[in-house]
């Protein structure tokens, strides 16, 4: 039955795509993000919908009369910057082996986001992209959250395989991720039923990802709220809902989850953790060798056999930057943070000069939960391999289309008084 649902949902897409790519972007985002293909059991689970969706959303750009242009906005030209230079590091790979496949899967995933830049232009399509994530990430922060609820926090919850999100380290940053989204649809929202759906939403997914039992999922916790409450103009209600649910929240998990983060002071007496440093050293060890890196899927025996501390320890990156900078060299790390520092600063941008353009109040709240999104991205990645993740690319084609918004209903700027000769 989910399969059909599924496979109906795409093909009915379809005539809705051909006529309006705004449609295959959103319908994109959704299979990407939520792969809700891999809840079926049968035929959908191995169908190529994202390949029908990306093909039918290319069409539909090439004929459509619709606005197509690339933003000229600085994530943008980073991001593009990024892709060079990651074809560039390709050929250079250690091992090409590997690297095709995880090579062609994020040359996809970067031409889609450019593809999501180009037709998400209004308000609406900031908002209903905004929804789309809330819908697909929230489906497992509810399922994950009643989980925890009816096991007692006493198993694990995991997020759907063969996914960014399959780890439940990898689920929890994203559910973190999330939550900001939530709050400001929750905020914005005028049907008191989506406001309440919503709250529950919220309380539902922070608590899958404490039932992830991810302890760089609860450090990224620690830091989006502390963000949250410091952006808030209400900060006396957010603190006290904070102290409120929080320690509920914490003291509902089981002793094994305790027992768990406690290990984040002692990280050296953890075998995970200290495999993970070594890979770290790996990666910069790497990067010091070799200009370019070692290219996709760099994690094998030979690699840490040359350039680990512990050459018999092989693990994967678990940090953004290191996976960055073992993969594509120092040149990569400095075009991937550039990347988020263009649009951490293009929020910071939305949030000062908002205010001053008419009826864009929404582009605040929005860019400031957005921020909060990617704090705990920033936080959570150091010890997640989730570089090629989407959902921090969609955030940055949400809020470069709002920029443009934003700036195209400022008001002019006074005419300046000069003295007669």
């Amino acid at each position: 039955m989910r399969d059909i649902l599924v496979f109906l949902i795409v093909f009915g897409s379809i005539p809705y795509i051909l006529r309006n790519p705004v449609v295959g972007a959103l319908m994109w985002v959704w299979i990407s993000v939520m792969s809700p293909h891999t809840q079926g059991w049968g035929f959908a689970t191995t169908f190529p919908f994202a390949y029908i969706i990306a093909v039918c959303t290319l069409a539909s750009l090439v004929f459509t009369r619709q606005p197509r242009n690339l933003p000229t906005a600085a994530p943008v030209l980073a991001l593009l910057a990024f892709t060079v230079w990651m074809n560039v590091t390709f050929p250079f790979s250690l091992y090409p082996e590997y690297a095709f496949p995880q090579y062609t899967r994020v040359m996809k995933i970067m031409l889609m986001t450019f593809v999501v830049a180009m037709v998400i232009k209004s308000k609406e399509d900031v908002r209903r992209l905004v929804w789309v994530l809330v819908i697909s990430l929230g489906f497992y922060g509810v399922k994950g959250g009643i989980f925890t609820l009816r096991s007692g926090g006493g198993q694990r919850v995991w997020g759907p395989g063969a996914t960014f999100i399959g780890d439940n380290n990898a689920l929890a940053l994203a559910l973190i991720m999330v939550i900001p989204l939530m709050y400001y649809l929750q905020q914005t929202s005028t049907n008191k039923w989506v406001r309440r759906g919503l709250t529950a939403s919220i309380l539902l997914s922070a608590l899958a990802a404490l039932g992830s039992y991810s302890r760089g999922g609860l450090l990224a916790i620690v830091a989006m709220c502390g963000f949250m409450w410091l952006k808030s103009r209400k900060k006396l209600m957010v603190g006290s809902v904070l102290a409120a649910v929080g320690p509920a929240l914490l003291l509902f998990m089981p002793q094994e989850w305790a027992s768990r983060m406690d290990t984040i002071d002692n990280y050296q007496a953890d075998a995970s953790a200290m495999g993970r440093i070594n890979a770290w050293y790996m990666a910069w060890n790497l990067a010091r060798d070799r200009i370019f890196g070692g290219g996709f899927e760099i994690y094998e025996p030979a690699t840490f056999a040359a350039y680990a501390p512990v050459p018999n320890d092989v693990h994967a990156a678990h940090s953004i930057y290191f996976q960055v900078l073992g993969e594509h060299g120092f040149g990569g790390l400095a075009l991937y943070l550039l990347v988020g520092i263009t649009t951490w600063r293009t929020a910071a941008w939305i949030v000062k000069n908002a205010p001053k353009a008419p009826g864009m109040q929404w582009a605040v709240e929005m860019a400031t939960m957005m921020q909060t999104s990617l704090m705990g991205f920033a936080v959570g990645g150091s010890f997640l391999s989730l570089t090629y993740f989407d959902v921090p690319y969609y955030l940055m084609c949400a809020l470069v289309a709002t920029r443009v918004l934003v700036q195209a209903n400022l008001p002019p700027p006074a005419p300046t008084m000069t003295r007669p000769g």
